[in-house]
């Protein structure tokens, strides 16, 4: 059955079943693997995407669900200012280990961000806490996201 929905900024159409998770339709039929499959259930949120802008569960979320909505994934993250700034705190603390978990923690930081320019630490810790790292960087998470967040204010 065909699905439409918006990834990035393009209209798609896939032919899927309406259930298939957003996740797979990503990485199998778009080929767009940045976004990675950590545990299947929304726990751990390395699958995490864009829609309207929500940090979302990809694994989760069926993609008959996202028909009206624009989804945006971590391939197209650089584009904007807040992710350019994001990008640049990773690469300065040098934030990830494995960086299996970084794509997903960058799309959630990148939520916060948006709506909340200023983050305090609990706004932070409260916004990532879906987001595991199996090396366990969360401090460094932590800086990257207020490094950008200062950043960001001097652009303003």
């Amino acid at each position: 059955m065909t699905q439409r929905m918006k990834v990035n900024g393009a209209s798609r159409s896939v032919d899927v079943d309406a259930d298939t998770p957003v996740l797979w339709v990503l990485r199998d039929v778009l080929g767009m693997t940045g976004t990675k499959f950590g545990c299947g259930v929304g726990l751990c949120g390395a699958c995490t995407i864009h829609v309207n802008g929500v940090a979302t569960r990809s694994c989760v979320t069926p993609v008959q669900s996202v028909e009206k909505s624009n989804v945006t994934t971590i391939e197209q993250l650089s584009r904007s200012r807040i992710g350019q700034a994001l990008q640049r705190a990773w690469i300065d603390l040098e934030i990830p280990q494995c960086g299996y978990c970084q794509s997903g923690q960058l799309m959630s930081a990148a939520s916060l961000l948006a709506k909340n320019p200023s983050p305090s630490d609990k706004d932070i810790d409260d916004a990532m806490s879906g987001n595991i790292c199996r090396c366990g960087t969360y401090n460094r998470l932590r800086a990257g996201i207020k490094a950008a967040a200062k950043a960001l204010s001097k652009q303003a």
